[in-house]
């Protein structure tokens, strides 16, 4: 059963360029090192808010890469550049899109 992990945070302006320079290394050590990983998507929201929406197979392996948190240097870098969380949760997939 498909988790997506649904992460909303604040990035002060000046910092955006480090988020998305980050990004492709996060993703790299994610496919890497996170068993279960599908995909990601990053959103830009109004005010300096930013929705990460991550994939996992299971629920396990979402909660492993919990776990883990930001063990390599590409995830370390991407989180440091995030000012504040302002919210998280999981869901699961209900529909799957056609091809």
């Amino acid at each position: 059963m498909t988790t997506i992990e649904l992460t909303r945070f604040r990035v002060a302006p000046e910092r955006t360029e480090e988020l998305l320079s980050a990004r492709p290394a996060m993703l790299a050590d994610f496919r890497a090192d996170r068993t279960g990983f599908l995909d990601a998507r990053l959103v830009s929201l109004p005010n300096d808010e930013w929705l990460d929406i991550v994939a996992f197979a299971t629920p396990e392996d979402r909660e492993a890469s919990r776990a883990k948190g930001a063990n390599l240097p590409g995830i370390a870098a991407f989180f440091a550049a995030i000012d504040s969380l302002v919210g998280a949760e999981d869901g699961t997939l209900a529909e799957v899109a056609e091809p």
